[in-house]
């Protein structure tokens, strides 16, 4: 296993990871918060609000390590 396969794959592992628990930790209480189906699917629509949030900290935050990279290594 080459050091491009190895990086793909922690890569799908934590997609994988971090999808699990944005349905457990914010989809699932958010959709059986409601009763009625319009309610619920108002809400999960909304928790993708969450996800995106989520994914821009992420992405920025990974921008900001490439960036500063030269400044923060020793």
């Amino acid at each position: 296993m080459s050091n491009t396969e190895v990086t793909y794959l922690v890569g799908a592992c934590c997609a994988v990871l971090g999808l699990a628990a944005y349905v457990a930790f914010i989809f699932v209480p958010a959709w059986t918060a409601y009763s009625r189906v319009w309610q619920r699917v108002a809400a999960g629509v909304l928790s993708l609000y969450v996800l995106a949030a989520f994914v821009g900290l992420g992405a920025g935050g990974g921008a900001a390590i490439v960036w500063f990279w030269d400044r923060i290594g020793v």
